[in-house]
């Protein structure tokens, strides 16, 4: 049976499909809305770190609620609560009351769903597929994630062109329709529990000491920690450059779309190279590239280094989500994936706030100097990582 013709996998597929499209509409618009409203490149990195600090504060204990909790529910009221929450932004645009404030509530709010959609859905992806299907849903998954990233950029300026308003309109109809095609769903998606819940703070750090042991994860999560945090300031860092040279709104939203084309592409091979590329090429292939931003001449040129960065993304991804698909009992697996994303995104919102702090005192190119600079010391750390061991696991079912 191919996965497309399981029925519970297509409606989690294509309801995040929509909502991950207005996801990124949203996303493109809200540093665009922040720059024209207050002119400040420091609020436009506060509203930024807003969104991403539920990756810091969140993972950690959303990850034994997923495993506790009724897995569809949250997938649910965290579609409808993002939702609800994307409609007051046009809300205020139209009375004239939006404020840095309240877009970081939004986002903030956006972010804490985020966090606990991805868990529950991540989690609950082997009870949908069966076990030699997994590595093949994922890849399905990082290509949703990377196609919606092309889509959603170039939508977001044009409709940020139109109506400051429309892309936030936009995200929180797209939520709602998700939500509704989640009541569809008919799996259950967790094991029963066979043993009383532990307290959450002792079930997250479980899934703490289960990465601990595993000196590769703990290798690996570092990397990944690092490029995460260059990568989020990178976005407005970009942003900021591209209006320097004079880019229109649609001109930044088709440079991001271009820039996201290069991660859909790479989820699109991620399956074939998955084996055979690790991370530590990854690591070496972003220092090299992450210079030439600074030579771009305009906004095309800067989406085509981008796309060259995100190709390899997918490609790790898909190697790190397989291997604890595979390995994780699955009821550890919120956990444990939680805990690795507390210290993995849990560093975006310092990207976020960094790059506000170095636009403001230094301007685009120093700042992309100062990512370059640290990506190259990641580079130089990643020699002691080898190889991901998927030949040995890829067979368990």
């Amino acid at each position: 049976m191919t996965l497309w013709r399981n029925r519970d996998f297509t409606l989690l597929w294509t309801s995040q499909a929509i909502s991950g499209l207005g996801a990124q509409i949203s996303a493109t618009a809200t540093p665009l809305l922040v720059l024209s409203t207050t002119g400040s490149p420091a609020e436009a990195g506060l509203v930024g770190a807003a969104g991403s600090l539920p990756h810091l504060i969140a993972n950690l204990p959303a990850g034994p609620l997923v495993d506790r909790w009724n897995r569809r529910r949250i997938l649910l009221v965290s579609e409808v609560v993002a939702g609800a929450g994307l409609l007051t932004v046009p809300l205020a645009i139209w009375s004239g009351l939006l404020s840095t404030a309240q877009l970081c509530l939004v986002v903030f709010v956006q972010g804490l769903c985020f966090v606990f959609f991805g868990l529950a859905e991540r989690a609950a992806l082997p009870r949908v597929v069966d076990a030699p299907l997994v590595p093949v849903a994922i890849a399905h998954n990082e290509a949703r994630s990377r196609g919606t990233s092309l889509a959603g950029p170039p939508l977001g300026g044009m409709l940020f062109g139109v109506d400051r308003a429309l892309p936030f309109l936009v995200d929180g109809i797209s939520y709602l329709i998700a939500a509704a095609s989640l009541l569809l769903l008919r799996r259950d998606l967790q094991e029963p529990a066979t043993e009383p819940a532990e307290p959450v703070w002792r079930a997250a750090v479980t899934g703490l000491r289960w990465m601990w042991r595993h000196r590769f994860v703990r290798t690996a999560l570092a990397l990944i920690a690092t490029s995460n945090l260059v990568f989020q300031a990178l976005i407005l860092v970009i942003v900021v450059l591209a209006q320097q040279r004079g880019a229109t709104a649609g001109e930044i939203g088709v440079m991001l779309g271009v820039y996201s084309a290069g991660g859909l592409a790479g989820a699109l091979a991620a399956g074939r190279l998955h084996r055979h590329v690790t991370l530590r090429t990854v690591i070496r292939v972003w220092a090299a590239l992450l210079p030439l931003f600074t030579i771009a001449p305009g906004p095309m040129a800067i989406g085509a280094v981008g796309a060259l960065c995100a190709f390899a993304g997918p490609i790790w991804n898909v190697q790190i989500f397989t291997y604890a698909s595979l390995v994780v009992p699955n009821e550890l697996l919120g956990r444990v994936m939680s805990a690795g994303a507390t210290l993995t995104w849990g560093v975006m919102p310092l990207g976020s706030l960094g790059a506000g702090f170095l636009l403001t005192v230094a301007g685009p190119i120093p700042a992309i100097l100062v990512l370059s600079a640290i990506m190259l010391v990641a580079a130089l750390f990643s020699t002691s990582l080898s190889t991901l061991p998927l030949t040995s696991i890829s067979g368990h079912g």
